[in-house]
């Protein structure tokens, strides 16, 4: 639910953000190569129901949605940080490091922006 016309854009911002989330960890589970000797199945659904059970509060904009979106998202940025240093800087993971701090931050900023008015 929208509080504020300003929210609307920082809803479509996060909801881009988290597409775009969802899009490299799928990516980066195919390419370059899958891991030899593990189901794809799996992989797929250790990195992706985390934040799959978040898409319906995502899309309909509760903010409660959002602040849940703001605890998962700092796992999947500090598993990002870890690989990017370990893998001296590949593309994948300093991609997804970057898109899961933005997702955060725009995250944060619609929760600000959205903000109930009283009185």
């Amino acid at each position: 639910m929208l509080y504020n016309p300003k929210a609307r854009y920082t809803a479509r911002a996060t909801q881009f953000l988290y597409l775009s989330v969802l899009a490299v960890l799928l990516v980066t589970t195919f390419y370059p190569a899958p891991v030899e000797g593990v189901s794809i199945a799996l992989i797929l659904s250790v990195k992706l129901i985390p934040l799959l059970a978040l898409a319906i509060p995502v899309f309909k904009g509760n903010n409660r949605g959002y602040i849940w979106l703001a605890f998962v998202v700092i796992f999947y940025f500090t598993q990002a940080v870890v690989s990017a240093w370990l893998s001296q800087g590949a593309a994948g993971p300093v991609i997804l490091m970057l898109l899961t701090l933005l997702l955060f931050i725009v995250a944060m900023v619609h929760l600000k922006v959205n903000r109930r008015v009283t009185g």
